[in-house]
């Protein structure tokens, strides 16, 4: 009996530390370069599971092909999307992308789109030259989508 009242402590905290890490929080870390000059290789971020209300510009991180991406979201569901000269058209009207690199143009036409479906997103890496994003892979869906990261851990800071 005493054993378990020695126990018992520790075992609460164990499953409030997987409930935590499991709906709440959870660290990720950066890998590759497709988000540069925004975050680096290795940082180490902390991850928002619990925000399902996903807008433009929030960095996600979601699941493709067996690992977790980090990409800044773009376009939004039900939304037409282009690039022309290195400007961001959003519905036909021009968006300032402040995070954006150099960017070749680029229309949803290109993936046999014309309107990003409901329930989808358009994410691209802010290192526009170097980075596999749905201008390649197309929309990812909402389902695929891990959380929001406005935090790093490692350097610390907030994230723009």
């Amino acid at each position: 009996m005493k054993f378990i009242k020695t126990i018992y402590p520790y075992i609460i905290i164990a499953i409030v530390v997987i409930l935590i890490r499991t709906y709440i929080l959870t660290p990720v870390i950066v890998s590759g370069s497709s988000m540069d000059n925004t975050l680096k290789n290795g940082e180490l971020l902390l991850l928002k599971k619990f925000d399902k209300n996903y807008e433009r510009f929030d960095i996600v991180v979601f699941d493709y092909n067996n690992s977790k991406l980090v990409k800044r979201i773009i376009g939004l569901p039900g939304e037409t999307l282009e690039y022309k000269d290195g400007v961001l058209y959003i519905n036909g009207q021009v968006v300032d992308d402040p995070f954006a690199s150099i960017t070749k143009d680029f229309k949803l036409s290109d993936l046999n789109i014309n309107v990003i479906p409901d329930d989808y997103y358009f994410v691209m890496g802010d290192n526009r030259t170097n980075s596999s994003d749905s201008r390649i892979i197309g929309p990812i869906t909402k389902s695929s989508i891990n959380g929001i990261t406005s935090f790093s851990l490692w350097p610390i800071g907030f994230i723009d």
